[in-house]
């Protein structure tokens, strides 16, 4: 009896000791990992020439463009592995904001306005390498919903909308649903925590529409209508770090 005893620590210590050598699962089938990080935005943006659909100077004006600013924003993605090799990921973050700026003929007008971008996502990942790597490469597509909200245009351009007689005037610009490309890697320090960086590329389109109302005297005309075309196109980058539950 005595000598049973004895091998008890003994026993303990090679259990203690056979689990630190086991590797780590850091990313198998059944993981669930959460990630809190930063998304980058940087549009590979274009537009097309601004159209007044009616009242004086309708028309299309080929050389009225804008262009849409870099965005920041904190983002979460939360990702479930079916296998040791491919996980499904829904990126969610708070919206940010895209600042509009005059190019061409309106470049003289600064900053047209802003809005905010809400575009969650789904996306499907295979990861290369397996449960125990430390480095973990992966590539993905999926699909995004894009809309827009708290879009103001700026006082300068709503009087200009607004056939320069200080009225007032407003946009909306078209939901979309977009395809999502992305490439990334994850380092696992252990196994609950990683790091990972990711870049995805969104063909997005958007059709905004203008509805300006003249003051004064111009109020006569009735509401003045514009449209054009932004092509955004972004490359969003997403550097976080992931906990594994």
């Amino acid at each position: 009896m005595k000598q049973q005893f004895s091998l008890l620590p003994k026993i303990a210590a090679l259990s203690i000791a056979a689990a630190f050598a086991a590797p780590a699962m850091a990313q198998s089938a059944g993981s669930n990992i959460v990630n809190l990080g930063w998304f980058h935005f940087t549009p590979q943006d274009s537009s097309e020439g601004l159209t007044k659909l009616n009242g004086p100077g309708a028309g299309y004006s080929p050389n009225s463009h804008s262009s849409v600013g870099d965005a920041d924003t904190v983002g979460i993605a939360f990702t479930h592995f079916f296998t040791d090799n491919f996980g499904l990921t829904t990126d969610l973050g708070i919206p940010p904001k895209f600042k509009l700026t005059g190019q061409g003929d309106l470049a003289r007008y600064g900053e047209l306005g802003n809005a905010k971008q809400w575009s969650p996502a789904i996306v499907a990942k295979y990861y290369f390498g397996d449960a125990t790597s430390k480095f973990r490469p992966f590539v993905g597509a999926g699909v995004t919903y894009v809309w827009y909200s708290d879009v103001k245009l700026s006082n300068t351009f709503q009087n200009v909308a607004s056939l320069g007689s200080g009225g007032t005037a407003t946009a909306s610009l078209s939901s979309s649903w977009a395809p999502v490309l992305n490439v990334g890697a994850t380092y696992n320090f252990d196994d609950r925590w990683s790091l990972s960086l990711s870049v995805s590329y969104i063909p997005l389109k958007t059709d905004a529409d203008i509805t300006a109302n003249p003051a004064g005297p111009a109020a006569a005309l009735g509401p003045q209508r514009y449209k054009t075309s932004l092509t955004i196109d972004p490359v969003v980058s997403f550097l976080s770090v992931g906990y594994k539950f």
